[in-house]
């Protein structure tokens, strides 16, 4: 997790997908390439480590046979993800040379984001906790993973209805009356409802 993620954004998507996770863990930083909690997980030979990036090479968890992905998540599977926002995310690759000579894992997106009260660089770019979310049905339509995500994504859409009436009630003090332009019934938390691991934040 990047550092000014970590401390400006306690409420922050990856902070919100640790505690959603029994078997999570936050490390802090922006260059990994000499921390010492990375590289005793990597240097680990009975973890298999993955990072949780797009790429070419990737190991597409979306069209994958179950039987593939067993066979590439047999041995203790740590995935990192990279938590921050996406110019931050690429450059906490481009600086962590650990990280990137790890094995990528990637999935098809075909939902737009319920993140609308900030910027992504596309449509269909996800926030950490959506992109857990998914990897995690993923793995458990592969049989590989048995868990209830059926509320995982509650904290977070809370959240965004929060955030949403915060931003567009006029007695608020951060009232943006501008972004009822831009927020509107098409668009907003209620709407976008309806469509349906280790992470490092920066």
């Amino acid at each position: 997790m990047h550092p000014k993620e970590y401390k400006k954004e306690k409420n922050g998507t990856g902070i919100m997908t640790k505690l959603q996770l029994n078997n999570a863990e936050i490390v802090v930083g922006v260059d990994f390439t000499n921390n010492k909690r990375i590289n005793n997980i990597i240097a680990n030979k009975e973890n298999s480590s993955f990072l949780l990036y797009p790429g070419k090479e990737s190991f597409n968890l979306s069209t994958r046979k179950k039987t593939e992905i067993e066979s590439l998540l047999l041995k203790n599977p740590h995935i990192f993800i990279l938590d921050g926002t996406w110019p931050c995310a690429r450059k906490m690759l481009k600086l962590s040379k650990n990280l990137q000579k790890l094995s990528r894992v990637s999935f098809d997106n075909k939902i737009k984001s319920k993140f609308i009260i900030k910027q992504q660089p596309e449509s269909l770019c996800l926030s950490t906790i959506e992109s857990v979310f998914t990897v995690l049905n993923l793995l458990k339509k592969a049989e590989i993973e048995d868990c209830d995500t059926s509320n995982f994504l509650v904290p977070f859409e809370k959240m965004i209805a929060h955030q949403l009436d915060y931003l567009l009630n006029p007695k608020s003090k951060n009232y943006l009356p501008e972004a009822s332009k831009t927020i509107t019934p098409k668009n907003s938390y209620k709407k976008v409802t309806q469509r349906s691991i280790i992470y490092e934040q920066e």
